[in-house]
């Protein structure tokens, strides 16, 4: 068992060490077996961020994968919480039992709406927005539940939020004002394939608000591979790459000195999906390995 002490994602990012931050993204696995916090072990980033059931499949609690990965590897950890499918009890309780745990980096999002079929076997709850959310873990940070009550010991979270490019950068820019005046810490985007996307973010982002943004921004670069599962829309040339055979990391890396040539320093790395859910850590390890290598 490995014990390290807890870095929060502001302490490792760009702004805060002059070098690349990198987050990865992980899939919980369809079983109660620790077997998969092991698969982390020789990724190379800075954090391993646990998704929250991908496919809306049922999977491992995120905040416990997240735990076992820094107990069995000592790697340091992100986990995600969604307000699908929880009340404000259920959540609150979740994200004490999360700092019990020793976790201190959540990324809150909405999760991925139900489809027909899901909602005849289940129902959405969706007690709070993700903004509320985030608003309501800095209270708990400050010593308070949902219901105004005082908690024996506040929280220490370093909350995350999500922003997605692809369904309008002024859209997202005017949310992102939002979720960073309730509270969040850093953001992460969906896939980008033009840097000039996030200086249009930054700049509607000012606009809206009066200021620069205040948080550091992990922008998503997504690794590909022939019949992947994707996030976003891909630009032709790079889709007919792929189809002509050229390796998906080299793709990526490609995209990766284009996002450090436009000062995008901080990474939210994103394995490839394949059908069924399965993830191709390999080539995260590969990629990692080879922009260390170029730090």
């Amino acid at each position: 068992m490995v014990k390290v002490a807890v870095v929060k994602v502001v302490d490792s990012c760009y702004e805060s060490t002059g070098r690349p931050g990198f987050i990865c993204d992980f899939s919980p696995p369809r079983s109660g077996s620790t077997d998969e916090a092991q698969r982390a072990a020789d990724i190379p980033a800075d954090y391993i961020s646990v998704a929250y059931n991908p496919g809306r499949a049922v999977r491992a609690n995120p905040a416990m994968l997240a735990a076992a990965i820094r107990r069995e590897t000592g790697k340091e950890t992100i986990f995600t919480i969604a307000t699908r499918d929880m009340n404000k009890l259920a959540l609150q309780s979740l994200l004490l039992g999360a700092q019990m745990l020793g976790l201190e980096n959540v990324i809150v999002a909405q999760g991925d709406p139900f489809n027909a079929r899901d909602l005849t076997l289940t129902r959405p709850v969706n007690d709070y927005r993700p903004t509320e959310l985030i608003a309501a873990i800095r209270a708990m940070n400050n010593g308070l539940d949902f219901r105004g009550s005082t908690l024996r010991q506040p929280t220490t979270f370093c909350i995350g939020a999500t922003i997605d490019l692809g369904r309008g950068i002024d859209r997202e820019a005017t949310l992102a004002t939002r979720k960073v005046a309730a509270g969040a810490n850093f953001l992460i985007t969906q896939p980008i394939f033009n840097p000039n996307d996030a200086h249009r973010f930054r700049e509607s982002y000012h606009r809206h608000s009066g200021a620069d943004i205040p948080v550091p921004v992990f922008h998503g670069l997504q690794i590909l591979e022939p019949g992947s599962i994707l996030f976003s829309n891909i630009p032709d040339n790079v889709r007919k790459e792929l189809e002509a055979g050229r390796p998906g990391t080299k793709i990526a890396l490609e995209l990766y000195r284009r996002f450090q040539a436009a000062g995008l320093h901080d990474i939210y790395l994103m394995p490839p999906i394949r059908r069924g859910g399965a993830r191709n850590y390999a080539a995260a390890q590969e990629f990692l390995g080879r922009a260390r290598e170029e730090q």
